[in-house]
């Protein structure tokens, strides 16, 4: 009995898949972090390495203005927070959860012990989910199920839907992102190019040397290849004709002006100014509106949270300092601390401490006028006083 003879399969498919056509048509161009992008990171580097450097105040109000507050509940939020990282460390990692990962969002656990704050947890952003609950809303974090009362929950750009939730940049930003990133692969690709002779010779296919590679070879050297530098050719006119070769550079493609307006997309987007991503230069007057704007609204995030979440008294609240992020010059600073000081507003000690110069003994008092005398003993002037020159 014969056996049968197996089916045989068509291999069209295989090939198919195996095609450049397939590979168009099927693979897409990949996905694009945003951390991946420099301009992205830059801005965004930049809001937290300035953030995280600004000390958190303890401050409490009274009834001659706010002071601050000097115990270990500030000593914990502004020096050690985590007792595996700095200050520093912990904001630039919660800045940045806010403003990529998180997409708006970013979560701190507070762990307490015997009733007293012990340390501050940032949380994983890719672990963290919300579940919505009427109009409040369960955080679920590592199949764990947390209240928000509980959680130091940060939000930038609520959602409309749900107002306690943040929607970050990440949707304005990918396309940007794609933009960079298709620049560099073409920058790259333009700069290795191989096809890029800088003159072309014509010659005459009569020629009998023209006929190999070797022939073409000795023909260059006998006619184009020079001793010395600046030596003219002597070549043929009836055989060879030289033309100079141009090629395409970044300009005509117009690569660096799209450039240029990508970064200036992400500068808008991020709300920085663009010369901290690379583009233009920098300008006093745009870095303060800069902290006074973009800078203050992300410590307020941060300082209402925390003050919410983790303060009992009603007169208590958390402060980053702002003022020291304001691009002061030493002389500015220096004539209105001098102003200030010689009009009893501020103390001696108070102005050196603008400048960044230790206190000295004796300029805690505060002076008026121009006799520089303690604000106390004004009144005891001589010249204040009627007769005051003939009593003494």
């Amino acid at each position: 009995m014969a056996k049968k003879k197996k089916k045989q399969t068509r291999a069209e498919p295989v090939s198919y898949l195996c095609s450049m056509e397939a590979y168009e048509t099927l693979c897409c161009s990949g996905y694009t972090s945003l951390a991946d992008n420099p301009e992205i990171m830059a801005g965004v580097g930049k809001i937290c390495d300035l953030i995280s450097s600004m000390t958190i105040y303890l401050m409490g109000n009274t009834e001659n203005g706010d002071v601050r507050i000097r115990n270990e509940l500030a000593k914990k939020i502004d020096i050690h927070p985590n007792r595996y990282m700095t200050r520093k460390t912990f904001i630039s990692a919660v800045v940045r959860t806010l403003l990529l990962e998180g997409e708006g969002n970013s979560m701190v656990f507070p762990v307490t012990k015997d009733g007293y704050l012990e340390d501050l947890v940032p949380a994983r952003p890719g672990s963290v989910s919300f579940l919505p609950d009427g109009y409040g809303y369960r955080i679920l974090y590592e199949g764990q199920e947390y209240d928000p009362d509980g959680v130091l929950h940060f939000v930038i750009n609520p959602d409309p839907s749900y107002p306690w939730k943040g929607t970050g940049h990440r949707t304005a930003l990918k396309t940007v992102a794609d933009s960079l990133k298709q620049a560099v692969k073409t920058k790259k690709g333009f700069m290795e190019s191989k096809w890029k002779p800088s003159m072309v010779v014509k010659v005459d296919a009569l020629t009998e040397e023209f006929a190999d590679r070797k022939g073409r070879k000795e023909l260059l050297e006998s006619y184009l290849e020079t001793s010395e530098a600046g030596e003219p050719w002597m070549i043929p006119a009836e055989q060879f004709d030289i033309k100079e070769i141009r090629p395409l550079s970044l300009n005509d493609i117009a690569l660096p002006d799209s450039v240029r307006l990508d970064k200036r997309t992400v500068a808008a987007i991020l709300d920085i100014p663009s010369f901290l991503v690379g583009e233009g230069q920098f300008d006093e007057k745009e870095w303060n509106n800069f902290i006074n704007t973009r800078i203050r609204t992300l410590c307020a995030a941060l300082e209402q949270e925390l003050t919410r979440k983790l303060l009992l008294s009603p007169d208590w609240y958390f402060k980053f300092n702002l003022r020291s992020l304001y691009a002061y010059d030493i002389n500015t600073l220096s004539n209105v601390g001098s102003n200030l000081y010689t009009r009893g507003i501020m103390a001696g000690n108070e102005v050196r401490d603008w400048i960044g110069l230790s206190p000295k003994k004796g300029l805690d008092e505060l002076i008026i006028l121009e006799n520089y005398i303690p604000q106390g003993m004004i009144g005891d002037q001589k010249k204040l006083i009627q007769g005051g020159e003939e009593d003494a």
